[in-house]
């Protein structure tokens, strides 16, 4: 058996001749404005008022501000 070695690229270097064609992704929904959605989620399920929405919306209008500074119009 020959012992001939193969020079293989290091990772660095096929890492910096990637191109950087595809651009930043934007953030999930999932993964923005998780402290206005606890506390809106919060309020929501153990609201004692007969509507929970009416009660928790000042809650609920923090949490869709927060949503739309990011890009995401919810209804």
């Amino acid at each position: 058996m020959s012992s001939a070695s193969i020079q293989l690229p290091s990772a660095s270097l096929a890492a910096t001749s990637a191109p950087d064609s595809k651009p930043a992704a934007a953030p999930k929904p999932c993964c923005v404005c998780k402290e206005e959605k606890a506390v809106r989620d919060e309020c929501m399920l153990f609201s004692k008022s007969n509507d929970p929405q009416k009660d928790c919306a000042s809650t609920i209008d923090k949490y869709k501000s927060c949503m739309a500074g990011f890009g995401f119009n919810l209804p």
